[in-house]
């Protein structure tokens, strides 16, 4: 039962993260391993918009798909992803944006998952996790691209 979590401090707002991270659409344009994804449903209810995804994610010779549920919260600055269907037993991904002392944003990023086959998960055990502790730097890289460095904050790495 692989877990991994991190809180990373950003010179943006929690709001512009939020709205980074939501665009789930992007993430093939710069997230480590993600070869595709499609938004298959969309619905929108008090404020809360609930998502139905397919995300085609491959290493060398190894491609997988499956599906999750997407749970946008913009008034509690929270992403909430449960999986439904695909190489997993189970996939559960939390993200929350917190204001930061001093300005910026808090990111937190947690997910706990398994695979449902033992040989898949020695196979792409070792490389998921890697992926996951990059998916960190890599929405903080695509942050500076859409909103520009601020000056004197330092560089992502």
């Amino acid at each position: 039962m692989p877990k991994f979590n991190t809180v990373r401090r950003v010179p943006y707002s929690p709001e512009q993260m939020f709205a980074l991270v939501a665009d789930v659409e992007k993430y093939p344009q710069f997230l480590p391993m993600c070869e595709a994804l499609t938004v298959r449903s969309r619905k929108e209810r008090d404020g809360v918009t609930v998502l139905v995804a397919d995300m085609s994610v491959g290493y060398k010779a190894i491609r997988e798909t499956f599906t999750s549920q997407v749970v946008l919260k913009p008034d509690e600055l929270l992403i909430d992803v449960k999986y439904l269907d695909g190489p997993f037993k189970y996939l559960r991904n939390l993200w929350t944006f917190a204001p930061a002392p001093g300005g910026g944003c808090d990111v937190g990023f947690d997910i706990d998952y398994e695979f449902k086959s033992r040989m898949l998960g020695a196979l792409m055990g070792a490389v998921f996790d890697r992926a996951f502790r990059m998916f960190a730097s890599a929405f903080e890289k695509r942050a500076d691209e859409i909103y520009g460095r601020p000056l004197g904050a330092p560089q992502a790495v």
